[in-house]
């Protein structure tokens, strides 16, 4: 370890300030752009230990677990809560821009959708047994160290008020090692689901089933994907449409994200009248769609579409909704599948969908709504599409994880 002062740059992709040293980038987490700081390095890697010019853009942390003198340790779910907002919108949409540069793409980027403190209904905690009871909260960046939460800015007022019950919950299912707890904040309560504990115990799944029935505000909880208990379907509520999710289903992590990411695609998809949504998970796109277009939802896990499949069937006022389980990565639509649709809208993980453009490339299809959490890959595919003759008309920046490297991102295309 050697100590020196060094000048920060720049900030990298994952919120790090970045000084350029004679061996190459030096990345410095919790420094800005235009700081003057004393670290301590380690290899490439570096830790402020004092600060001699700060940026005018730095401002106070919102949260008391934040940055290097964070209480608990540094809780590794933020990095960029010491960055004044305009600041931090133009260094999330410049993710974006390089991105769709780096494949040689430059359409127009909109300015960031921002994000608002308080707003996230979804939270991956992690948690573990101890001696004084359940450890719980986030691990810190790069590290198996668990920093216990006193205070969240990030996460609803919701999941917060009962963070005592998802403890009690935790503790009756913890067996020796570290597992997570995700939490979902429904229109009916707290959809709990544990995942990477041993199989319980006659005596755990009395616990927790006793624990729930004596606590209020929670839906479900689940373990390793099983429902222990459920008082009551955790809904969630796509623009009128109510969906029970089955455990551990993926879900946008805030409502005002999803509710934007929304908005643009069925702005886009206007009046077409028949619509596929692939990587369609539990119909966030699919049952909005529905209001106005047939729609045919593809999707590869089962549980996700059969919950889709339920929603569409038992709320009226839809157009037709058909479902296909299809693994879009192996076996995406071919040409000859995709020519009865007018648009296409798809929200894949963030490998992104490649093996799918390339067939949306040769096709006829209009109108395509690209949505991603990764602009490294969305950008890939983007070009994939241009390439094939479609042409990028609107791309936005959406905020929906607060404080952090992560942004999403929604594209517009039609076909030229």
């Amino acid at each position: 370890m050697s100590t020196e002062t060094v000048t920060i740059n720049s900030l990298g992709a994952q919120g790090d300030g970045i000084a350029h040293g004679p061996a190459g980038p030096i990345y410095v987490p919790f420094a800005l752009p235009g700081e003057t700081v004393a670290i301590a390095r380690v290899k490439n890697h570096g830790t402020v230990m004092s600060t001699s010019v700060a940026s005018p853009d730095r401002i106070q942390p919102a949260c008391r677990h934040f940055g290097p003198e964070g209480v608990g340790g540094s809780c590794g779910g933020c990095s960029l809560q010491h960055l004044a907002r305009p600041a931090y919108g133009a260094f999330k949409r410049s993710l974006v821009v390089a991105a769709l540069k780096s494949k040689g793409l430059e359409p127009e980027v909109g300015p960031l959708v921002e994000a608002e403190a308080g707003e996230r209904r979804r939270v991956v905690f992690a948690a573990r047994r101890t001696e004084k009871g359940l450890l719980l909260g986030f691990n810190q960046a790069e590290s198996h160290h668990i920093v216990p939460i006193e205070e969240c800015p990030v996460i609803s007022a919701g999941i917060f008020a009962r963070l005592e019950a998802v403890r009690t919950i935790g503790l009756a299912a913890a067996g020796a090692d570290a597992f997570r707890i995700t939490v979902i904040e429904s229109l009916t309560g707290l959809d709990v689901a544990i995942d990477g504990v041993k199989q319980l115990s006659d005596r755990q799944r009395r616990d927790v089933t006793e624990a729930v029935l004596k606590l209020r505000g929670i839906a479900r909880v689940s373990v390793n994907g099983e429902i222990v208990i459920e008082p009551q379907k955790p809904l969630l509520d796509f623009s009128g449409v109510r969906v029970s999710p089955p455990p551990g289903a993926f879900t946008q992590a805030t409502m005002a994200a999803e509710e934007a990411m929304a908005r643009l695609a069925l702005d886009h998809v206007g009046k077409a009248k028949r619509v596929a949504d692939f990587f369609a998970g539990v119909g966030t796109f699919a049952l909005r769609l529905a209001r106005t277009a047939q729609v045919h939802a593809v999707e590869s896990d089962e549980k996700a579409l059969k919950a889709l499949d339920h929603a569409a069937r038992n709320t009226q006022g839809l157009k037709p909704v058909s479902v296909e389980k299809r693994d879009l990565f192996r076996r995406p639509l071919m040409v000859s599948e995709l020519k009865t649709f007018d648009a296409v809208v798809f929200d894949p993980p963030r490998a992104g969908a490649e093996a799918q453009c390339r067939e949306l490339a040769r096709s006829a299809v209009k109108k395509i709504v690209a949505v991603s959490c990764n602009p490294l890959s969305l950008a890939r595919d983007l070009a994939i599409l241009v390439e094939g003759g479609y042409s990028i008309i609107g791309v936005t920046p959406i905020d929906q994880f607060l404080w952090t490297p992560h942004v999403e991102v929604v594209a517009t295309l039609v076909r030229r």
